[in-house]
């Protein structure tokens, strides 16, 4: 079980967001908790729960553990999560050592 950050440069205001995913709402909000993100600004997309974070709140979750993956590494995982839903299949984590970051 991990968390996930996606390397999106989204622009909010004035500043650059990215999104932060995880294998569990829980695992999700916990991280949330640690880099001091507030639950009301969680994201509850079915396909896709996240929550939108600054850059510095994305180094922050970085080091204190979320994997760093690219977008097409999000994608992936947001298909995997789809399937498992429809399916029962269990999705695999990415692999950040092999895929290219972009």
């Amino acid at each position: 079980m991990s968390v996930y950050v996606d390397q999106a440069a989204n622009i909010l205001d004035r500043m650059k967001m990215s999104h932060m995913v995880a294998d569990s709402l829980d695992e999700l909000h916990a991280m949330a908790d640690k880099v001091g993100l507030k639950h009301e600004w969680f994201q509850d997309n079915p396909d896709h729960p996240h929550y939108d974070l600054c850059q510095s709140k994305r180094r922050y979750a970085i080091s204190l553990g979320a994997v760093e993956i690219n977008n097409l590494q999000l994608v992936s995982l947001v298909r995997k999560w789809r399937a498992e839903k429809l399916g029962g299949i269990k999705p695999d984590a990415p692999d950040a050592s092999t895929a290219p970051v972009i």
